[in-house]
């Protein structure tokens, strides 16, 4: 403002000479006037365009700081990031972004951070003068519904603010439970036919107990099951194994599916005698090939017909059909007239070890893996699994599978 008033000053003063020069060198005073107004003009001309140009400076807002970003770039860089972030400043929160919002509410803008969070660990961090000084990452659950688990992080910014970036863990959660729990189910059935075989053992060691025939044949015979019953556990287990380590590579083999039934199912015709027997076969004449490993779609088509078998009406026929569908699939069934299954077991049937009726499951030999490979074979298939059960009435698992299209 002293520069314009002086410029300003420097124009009346020039002005005031030009008309002095002006009166001596005319002896006019019409010319002299018509000089003076001319200057006061021009002085009014330059103040009023200084004025312009200091309103225009007062409300533009001021530019970013060097390597900083503006205010709208920074509220396009967070409602870009999917997780919920917020901007923590002098303990309160400054901005944040949608997910954000929709997490812990609408109302958090400007708000103390620790009514926001709510997390004693993370607070104590935030909510001290200058805030958080160092990268930090604290777990804490009690966000969103209540089997979410989150990773808070804390990055320091610039001016005393704080990046808070929350980071949904409840996947990494689910994984880690289902191995603990998957551990600890194969290890309870390996133990329960261990600890039999074992007990069996001792009292056939026994001379009164085990110098008995009848009693040491009985023994070695359930002693025999129960061994049985370990290697197919162990077999299961195995192979489950080899196809989830297989599942990120793709089959790529042509296999006729008429042939494929036919082989699973004579095998267990020849074993079952007449319970194989009552096996029907529907395949449709359009059906020719799949894309798929025909190794695994064997044993896929083997654990859906034994399941049947294990689990239909004596006397009832067991179906097996194929017929092709759209979208380039062709789609496989096996079907029995069993008791059928209550609707609450059909979600949960493809997980490990889980069973409609556990005493039966393990008195006709189920190791509770069946299904689960199954539906690991059908996904690396790219191939989709469906299960149909009425009670009373029966159950038919269908499974979708890529044709081959280089047939």
């Amino acid at each position: 403002m002293a520069r314009a008033d002086r410029s300003i000053t420097i124009l009346l003063l020039s002005g005031l000479f030009a008309a002095v020069a002006v009166f001596f060198l005319t002896r006019s005073w019409e010319a002299t006037a018509i000089s003076a107004l001319a200057g006061l003009f021009a002085a009014a001309l330059l103040y009023d365009a200084i004025e312009r140009r200091i309103a225009l400076a007062i409300t533009r807002p001021p530019p970013p700081a060097a390597g900083g970003a503006s205010s709208d770039e920074l509220t396009t860089l967070l409602e870009a990031l999917l997780h919920p972030c917020l901007i923590v400043h002098r303990g309160r929160v400054e901005r944040c972004n949608r997910a954000a919002l929709d997490l812990l509410g609408n109302h958090i803008t400007g708000q103390d951070v620790r009514l926001a969070l709510r997390q004693p660990a993370a607070i104590d961090l935030l909510a001290q003068p200058g805030g958080a000084r160092e990268p930090a990452r604290i777990a804490i659950a009690g966000l969103g519904m209540a089997e979410q688990s989150w990773d808070l992080d804390i990055q320091p910014l610039e001016g005393g603010r704080n990046l808070v970036l929350l980071i949904d863990q409840s996947g990494r959660q689910a994984t880690e439970q289902m191995r603990v729990d998957f551990v600890a189910n194969a290890s309870h059935e390996l133990r329960t036919p261990l600890a039999g075989i074992l007990g069996f053992v001792e009292t056939l060691r026994d001379p009164l107990a085990g110098g008995d025939q009848a009693t040491r044949e009985r023994f070695l015979a359930i002693m025999e099951g129960e061994a049985k019953r370990m290697q197919r556990l162990v077999d299961d287990l195995m192979s489950l194994s080899r196809i989830e380590a297989d599942r990120y590579r793709a089959p790529d083999q042509p296999v006729a599916v008429a042939a494929l039934a036919e082989e699973v199912v004579s095998v267990f015709r020849q074993s079952q005698n007449a319970q194989g027997r009552a096996i029907v076969i529907q395949i449709e004449p359009d059906v020719s090939t799949v894309r798929g490993d025909r190794a695994q779609l064997s044993q896929l088509l083997h654990n859906l017909v034994s399941n049947a078998l294990k689990y239909g009406a004596p006397g009832t026929e067991i179906t097996v059909a194929a017929r092709r569908i759209d979208d380039g699939m062709t789609e496989l069934s096996v079907t029995d007239r069993g008791d059928g299954i209550a609707p609450q077991h059909l979600p949960r049937l493809t997980e490990r070890f889980y069973r409609v009726d556990s005493s039966r499951s393990r008195a006709m030999g189920g190791t509770g893996l069946g299904l689960a490979i199954v539906k690991h074979i059908v996904q690396r298939h790219g191939g989709t699994l469906h299960l149909e059960s009425k009670v009373g009435e029966g159950t038919t698992v269908r499974v979708a599978l890529p044709n081959f299209d280089g047939r």
